[in-house]
């Protein structure tokens, strides 16, 4: 897999949460979510306490569970918005769907490329 730079935007972090409020993001600035999303991209366990709340869990999808150990993510405050530089060879999939659990929708992808 390839190394990729994602480069993301959220508007409002102060109110940006996923649906379900098991999964969704608690954290009170850039560097808490930094660090939230930095552990759902390393380890498993945002994934499988999801899957475990499915209603058939065998029939998820187990590519959504990828992980990277190696996963780096910084995020900071730009002109009233938070913005964030993912570092992974996670697929763009894995990304949002971790993102959507934990942020719903807050989200923009504003530019990728090779790392």
């Amino acid at each position: 897999m390839a190394r990729n730079h994602y480069y993301l935007s959220i508007a409002d972090l102060g109110h940006a949460r996923g649906d379900d409020p098991r999964f969704a993001y608690d954290g009170a600035g850039p560097n808490d979510f930094a660090a939230a999303l930095q552990q759902a991209l390393r380890d498993d366990t945002l994934f499988q306490r999801w899957r475990a709340a499915q209603p058939d869990p065998d029939a998820v999808d187990a590519s959504l569970g990828a992980t990277d150990p190696a996963a780096q993510v910084q995020a900071k405050v730009a002109d009233l918005r938070t913005d964030v530089d993912l570092l992974t060879d996670l697929p763009m999939s894995v990304v949002r769907h971790r993102l959507y659990l934990l942020i719903g929708a807050a989200w923009q992808l504003r530019d990728l490329r090779a790392a």
